[in-house]
């Protein structure tokens, strides 16, 4: 099989986007991360994810998220191409810090919570979640 100068430039440049284009959505999550906690360590107990295993549909995937004592708690979709979903705030006069919601997936992907406890730490909780039909362009 002869290959063209194009082909093969054509066929480069799909392997290299393929190869590229995960770790880039990895950098997106880990920036968003970054930015929220200010580079702190994050633990692994002290917020629930609740999120469907499968999900039938990526257009509403309902979720909840619940951390005790937590001032804010931020949602990403690691798959999707704008992987924040929402940040929740908390005031000292909210009657629990618990919040849920719906958003969409692209597909199959980790679904993140990190929330900020009262104590300036950070915890960590996620999910993966298993999307049969794609709800951002899938």
């Amino acid at each position: 099989m002869d290959f063209t100068r194009r082909e093969t430039l054509a066929l480069g440049g799909a392997a290299a986007l393929t190869f590229v284009l995960p770790f880039r959505a990895n950098a997106a999550v880990d920036d968003a991360i970054a930015e929220f906690t200010g580079g702190a360590a994050l633990a692994d107990s002290g917020v629930e994810l609740t999120a469907p295993e499968i999900a039938e549909n990526g257009n509403t995937v309902p979720i909840s998220v619940s951390a005790p004592g937590a001032s804010a708690i931020m949602v990403l979709a690691a798959g999707n191409p704008t992987p924040g979903v929402a940040t929740f705030n908390f005031g000292p006069l909210a009657a629990s810090q618990s919040a849920s919601t719906r958003m969409r997936l692209a597909g199959t992907q980790d679904v993140i919570a990190i929330a900020k406890l009262a104590d300036g730490s950070f915890a960590r909780s996620a999910k993966t979640v298993k999307v049969t039909i794609g709800g951002c362009g899938g």
